[in-house]
């Protein structure tokens, strides 16, 4: 059976904060709902319109789709910077929007063309040389994630680029005494650049079929890396002024262009190549699906970066020692996948491929999130569609009424099903099994009154600010003050923010004060803080629980988890204030609240005082532990999502 990687113990906290979908409810089941519609927009109603018309076309989108979330992830996804849904601001559009996306290439085309003018009218080499480098200044400057292993794409600034060429060729052979080499370099090397363009259409061609799926070889389909085409070609531009303005080394700048010319079709031959294999396996696919025999399948589309939703449910899939397999629905996601599992991963782009993969061997469907794309899988009703979720939390979209659209809702307790009614969805209470949170098995239940600990180590725990105003519940605004609060006790702290807090400016810059905080006073006093690399990336959030002996969070599914310990915790009331917000948030009745609602702390030092010492809540912790996490014994926690699971198989 597949086995997973290490990385499974990395997911961060799952939870639901993201904005309902807008979905038309086709339940699986013979249950039948009136069709229900969310009012929230989600993140692929925010992707460009030419994405959403594709998917509409039910042919596969363009590359500026590639990734991007039907659905805004919960509480621990990370958006990619430069899509969509990076921040909660409304992206710019009409003319402004275009303008600000285009005016650092514009800008390099002026300064390209306005060296050309230079070179041509100038009486010397260095009238021109002003511009152009301004203009390789503002590439490298729009090009800078490519420094950092990020992706170029082929085709970008041609223009410019070609400007450049020409300016390098007046300078090298009007106002200097370059031989016909040079010449012929400058040729070749405008050649490479235009021919980018048909280059990444051909690339576009050879998107992965399915990886560790026997019968398709040990290697899936990658597409060749036309990046590196594009960074060779923009050395080359550089070399060729250099040599220019120099005025020798013209057989240089032939074989740079010669060399980059190479490259382009030796990257041109793997895309061909590739683009062959990719067909074959595709023709094959039905039949080799079909001798596999998968069980089940565990479907997944979700924003770049998200991973941990399925990391965190993999290990326990490959418990149930059944034949499955992945469909992703983006090119990301199938890298992401395929790093952490090897049973068979399949990427099927649009629906009209659904039905290459969905076997008559299969018999359940598992899915983590309530992504838009979900219902293009619902449609096989024969099979039972499962919904597991990434975490259990307060928070709305945990009551979304798009849950009715599965056969059945695995929930960590009674919580999730009293959750629905009391907010007006009304749910079948057969649509629900009670599972746990299997993930919490290895968590540690504490030993002793936190009282007792002379100097406790505190989990500092944040989310971030959401996709939306109304879901914006993270403390990190005010987390400086409590932190300062904790550490002037005599308190460690392990710091481990909701990664998508780095999209943010303004709580970026606040997780950053934090850990200079956090760093001072570890040189100063010798205290053992953990953040950083430490906390958010070599520890997992079990082993942040484990190293702590208190919390504090604010309305996130890490708080739910964290129960499973029975320490102490805090929530910080900010979009509510804390005199209602145990009625908005149930959970809170276990927890010591902070009250920073408007953005101004108060009563923080009696919060400290009960989180720290007496700790009266600890019989309520207890109590609320079985209602949001299950009465399941502790020895057999994770058996009982198997076992449940295993009905259905």
């Amino acid at each position: 059976m597949p086995r997973h990687s290490g990385r499974f113990a990395r997911f961060h906290g799952g939870g639901s904060n993201e904005p309902i979908n807008a979905i038309a409810v086709v339940p699986a089941g013979g249950w039948s709902p009136p069709v229900t519609r969310s009012l929230i927009p989600s993140g692929e109603e925010q992707v460009n319109a030419a994405g959403v018309a594709a998917e509409l076309a039910d042919e596969p989108a363009g590359p500026d789709e590639l990734g991007v979330a039907d659905e805004p992830p919960g509480a621990a996804d990370e958006p990619v910077k430069g899509s969509a849904t990076t921040t909660s601001t409304p992206a710019r559009s009409g003319f402004r929007g275009w303008l600000a996306g285009r005016l650092p290439a514009l800008t390099a085309d002026v300064l390209a063309l306005v060296a050309l003018l230079l070179a041509a009218v100038g009486n010397s080499s260095l009238w021109a040389l002003p511009p152009a480098v301004a203009t390789a200044g503002l590439l490298g400057w729009t090009w800078r994630g490519a420094w950092r292993g990020g992706p170029v794409l082929s085709g970008q600034s041609v223009v410019s680029r070609m400007l450049l060429l020409a300016c390098a060729y007046l300078l090298g052979t009007v106002h200097g005494s370059l031989e016909p080499a040079f010449a012929v370099g400058i040729g070749l090397a405008a050649l490479a650049v235009l021919a980018e363009s048909p280059l990444a259409a051909l690339a576009r061609g050879t998107q992965p079929v399915t990886a560790n799926l026997p019968g398709t070889g040990t290697r899936s389909i990658r597409r060749p890396n036309t990046s590196r085409v594009a960074l060779v070609n923009g050395a080359v531009v550089l070399v060729a002024l250099a040599c220019a303005v120099a005025d020798r080394l013209g057989l240089v700048v032939l074989a740079a262009a010669t060399a980059a010319l190479g490259l382009l079709g030796f990257t041109g031959v793997q895309a061909l190549t590739r683009a062959w294999r990719r067909r074959d396996v595709e023709s094959r696919l039905p039949a080799l699906v079909a001798d596999y025999e998968p069980v089940f399948l565990l479907y997944w589309h979700a924003a770049a970066g998200t991973d941990y939703q399925i990391a965190m449910w993999l290990p326990y899939l490959e418990r149930l020692d059944k034949r499955f397999m992945v469909v992703v629905r983006s090119e990301q996601n199938f890298t992401e996948a395929t790093r952490l599992t090897t049973a068979p991963v399949l990427l099927r782009r649009s629906t009209s491929q659904l039905d290459d993969v969905f076997s008559p061997s299969l018999r359940a469907a598992f899915y983590v999130n309530n992504a838009t794309r979900n219902n293009h899988a619902i449609q096989y009703t024969r099979l039972k569609h499962i919904q597991l979720n990434h975490g259990d939390s307060d928070k709305m979209p945990s009551h979304n009424p798009v849950f009715r659209m599965y056969d059945k809702n695995f929930v960590a307790g009674q919580a999730a099903v009293d959750r629905f009614a009391a907010n007006g969805v009304s749910m079948p209470a057969e649509m629900f099994t009670i599972v746990g949170r299997p993930q919490v098995e290895d968590v540690a239940v504490a030993t002793g009154p936190i009282g007792s600990i002379a100097n406790p180590r505190v989990l500092y725990a944040p989310t971030w600010a959401g996709f939306n105003a109304d879901s914006n519940y993270s403390s990190l605004l005010v987390g400086y003050d409590i932190i300062k609060a904790f550490v002037a006790r005599g308190c460690s702290v392990v710091f481990r923010p909701h990664p998508y807090s780095r999209n943010s400016p303004a709580l970026d810059r606040e997780c950053e004060r934090i850990r200079t905080l956090l760093a001072d006073d570890r040189r100063a006093n010798g205290r053992p803080h953990v953040f950083g690399t430490v906390a958010e990336v070599e520890m997992s959030v079990m082993d942040c629980f484990n190293a702590s002996d208190v919390m504090v969070s604010d309305v996130s599914s890490v708080v739910a988890d964290y129960l499973y310990s029975e320490k102490p915790f805090a929530m910080v009331a900010i979009s509510t204030p804390a005199s209602k917000f145990t009625d908005e948030f149930p959970l809170a009745r276990a927890a010591y609240l902070i009250d920073a609602y408007g953005g101004r702390v108060q009563g923080l030092d009696a919060a400290l005082d009960d989180l720290l010492g007496g700790d009266p809540l600890a019989g309520t912790r207890r109590d609320l532990k079985k209602y949001y996490l299950g009465d399941i014994p502790a020895d057999r926690y994770a058996q009982r999502f198997l076992d449940e699971a295993s009905r259905y198989l």
